[in-house]
């Protein structure tokens, strides 16, 4: 009976990564306004929607920084529309201190992530690291 216990819970841990969304992973976020970027960790949040934190910042040159916004979510409140297609979130900018209106749409190994506030629009293309 063991035996059987540990091979079912063995299925489901296999089972689980395919359920897991697609847009979940580690993208690196490209250069902002002062040349640093980051890698933002995507997940599902306890609301059942998508959000991302930052987990590690980067210079210009690459060379890993200590960032106060290390931690702090970046995305959140993504509604997955299906199809690679994420709306109705938030996104903070750092290099800003802004936080906008956004979506998101997967493309392969590439997230676009784009905020709007007032009709002005900004996007960026991540690139998925894992």
């Amino acid at each position: 009976m063991r035996k059987l216990t540990c091979l079912a819970a063995a299925l489901v841990a296999l089972a689980l990564p395919a359920f897991a969304d697609p847009a979940h992973g580690l993208w690196q976020t490209r250069p902002d306004d002062n040349g640093n970027f980051g890698h933002v960790r995507i997940q599902t949040c306890s609301n059942g929607k998508i959000c991302g934190g930052l987990t590690r910042a980067f210079d210009g040159q690459g060379a890993e920084i200590e960032s106060p916004n290390i931690g702090r979510a970046i995305v959140w409140d993504m509604e997955p529309q299906g199809d690679g297609q994420y709306r109705n979130g938030r996104v903070y900018a750092p290099d800003r201190d802004r936080t906008y209106n956004a979506r998101m749409e997967l493309r392969g190994n590439t997230l676009g992530v784009s905020g709007c506030v007032l009709g002005i629009c900004r996007e960026q293309e991540w690139t998925r690291v894992q």
